[in-house]
Order: C-alpha cells, then structure tokens, then sequence
C-alpha cells in the first residue's frame, strides 16, 4: 500500500548551516548543539583530515581538502552559512583562501571562520586590547598574533600552554582554561580571546566573565555568533557570554 505525504522546508526551513571540523576535532560539536537546536534551523557537519600534530605544515595541508570537506554537505545551495572551524588554520590558509576553497564547492553559501568570528566580535563588544590564550607551540601562536595585530587588535597579555597534540589539546581541564583566561586577562585589556575549536571553554566563559568583568571571546562562541549573524538570526539565540546578550 502506497500512503500519502506531504512535503515541508525540512529542517533548515528557517536557516540552514555547515561547519567544517577537523578530523581531530572533539569539542565543536558538544558546544554547537545547544545553539543551533531551535525551530527550523539545521546544522550539518562535515570532516576534513588532518594530523593530530599543530604545526604550519599540517594546517596549510588542509587548504587542498577544503572543496572537497564542503562538498559532502547536503545539495548545493541548502545552505545559508558554512563555518571553517579552524582558527589556526584559517591563520595559515588566510581568510580569503579560506572562502574561496568552501565557495568552489557551495559558491551559494557565506562563508566564515573563527578568526572572522573574532574579528566581527571585537568590533560587536568595541574591543581593541585583548588578553591572548592559545593551546599552541610557539609558531603557530606568532603567526596567529601577527594575523590579529595586521587587522588592528593588540595583544596586551599573552599564555600558551605549548601542546603540539590536539588530542591532547581536547583534554584541557576546563578548570585549568578557566585560570589560564584570568592570568591572560588580569591587566590591562578590554577582553580575553581563547583560541582553538578544540579547547572546552563554554563551561568557564561566564566565570571569567565575573572573574574579570570583561567579555570573553572563544573561537567556537565567536564562530557559531557569526554564523547565526551572518543568517540573520543574531539576537534570536542564546549562548554563553556577553556576546550573546543583547546590545
């Protein structure tokens, strides 16, 4: 017996969204969920390879697989934004490049990342001088720092904890992150940025905020705000920090 149907928008009837996690990647997808789980609003993920080791070398290797990660997505043009959700990558790709890669394969979609999160949430909370966390060994975080400072931000306080392995890195108490952003965020500086998709920080981001009465920033808080803005959803959705509050 052939039943009957009828046909709706799907999930993404309001907005549809892509992100693209490194195969190395646990964390992402944990805090992701709460923010993209309303009415009509559809998260999808794709993988893209990448060695456990964080060095310049493995992360411009990901530039080549970047057309093909956004390609495994549903059909083109079903989604609105997709998220490269890589900050030290998209450091040693560029921003640009990053773009032009995920369009090649979904030339409809907008494209972000977390240091473009970054970037339009400093502009968001009016921050200049930020008090700077990586997990990252010395290269990559120089390289990052330049990048920032070449679009206008200070550093005004910098701590890494020096890990190579991003396994090791999704291993961070979030306790020990949460003294981390206080060390980097004691002195002189209008917020904390904490850097890597990989890093557990919503937990602790609201504490630091207490702790240090400034606003907190991480890649995945920034990336998924910007990706909600750039969707038009901005204000609809609740997350941690300050950045989701309302102007």
């Amino acid at each position: 017996m052939k039943l009957d149907y009828e046909l709706d928008d799907g999930n993404s009837a309001r907005a549809g969204f892509g992100v693209i996690v490194l195969q190395s990647d646990e964390t992402l997808e944990n805090e992701f969920a709460p923010l993209f789980s309303g009415d009509g609003i559809g998260l999808h993920h794709s993988r893209i390879p990448f060695a456990d080791a964080v060095t310049p070398e493995t992360l411009h290797e990901m530039h080549e697989n970047l057309p093909r990660s956004a390609s495994l997505f549903p059909s083109e043009g079903s989604l609105d934004v997709i998220g490269y959700a890589c900050t030290s990558g998209t450091t040693m790709i560029g921003i640009d490049a990053v773009e032009k890669a995920v369009q090649s394969a979904q030339p409809r979609s907008r494209v972000t990342n977390p240091v473009s999160g970054l970037l339009a949430a400093c502009e968001h909370l009016g921050v200049r001088r930020i008090g700077f966390l990586t997990p990252y060994m010395p290269a990559v975080s120089e390289a990052m720092q330049a990048l920032l400072v070449s679009h206008g931000l200070e550093i005004g306080a910098f701590g890494s904890f020096e890990q190579e392995s991003d396994r090791a890195v999704a291993r961070i108490a979030p306790a020990s992150v949460l003294d981390a952003m206080c060390s980097v965020g004691g002195g002189d500086v209008d917020a904390v940025f904490a850097s890597c998709t990989n890093l557990r920080t919503f937990s602790v981001i609201e504490e630091a905020e207490r702790r240090l009465n400034r606003p907190v920033i991480t890649s995945n808080q920034a990336l998924a705000w910007h990706m909600l803005c750039l969707a038009g959803l901005d204000g609809e959705v609740a997350g941690p920090g300050r950045l989701f509050q309302p102007s």
